[in-house]
């Protein structure tokens, strides 16, 4: 019997390769504009409209606290929804560009260490191991948890 295999669609930032589970990514759009909304946190871009459904779209490099980038061709949002009936959820995520899909069992998976502040380790899944390198895969529950998404972290 065959160990239970999940894919992931991967992308970058900032050099760095990170995963969703590919059956909460809903489809991938080229970067375009998006409408601005007043008094938002500097990482959530605004809105746009997609098929009657009002997506907001998040810069992931900024949610993470990295430093912005500036959008050109390769420039993709990534638009995700969770499987929770109860409370659905649709955000588009900005990235570098999509890298590629991998498949993944549970052995190829660590628990992530404590990052500290540099990534927030509540959108953290685990650590997938593929050839020489380590994905970051991320946990599209807590990523589209309107609670986690849009928490402003205070400044001193």
């Amino acid at each position: 019997m065959s160990e239970l295999e999940q894919e992931y669609l991967t992308f970058i930032l900032e050099g760095e390769e990170y995963g969703v589970d590919i059956l909460c990514v809903q489809e991938i759009r080229v970067w375009s504009a998006v409408t601005e909304l007043p008094n938002k946190p500097n990482y959530l871009k605004g809105v746009i409209n997609l098929r009657g459904i009002i997506i907001p779209i998040i810069d992931l490099r900024q949610r993470f606290g990295k430093e912005p980038l500036a959008y050109n061709e390769q420039t993709v949002t990534i638009i995700l929804h969770n499987h929770n009936t109860e409370n659905p959820a649709v955000v588009g995520i900005v990235v570098d560009a999509v890298s590629e899909v991998y498949k993944f069992s549970q052995r190829d998976i660590s628990h992530p260490p404590s990052f500290g502040t540099n990534i927030d380790s509540c959108f953290l899944k685990g650590l997938a191991r593929n050839e020489d390198k380590l994905i970051m895969l991320l946990n599209t529950d807590s990523l589209l948890n309107e609670k986690e998404l849009y928490r402003v972290e205070l400044r001193a």
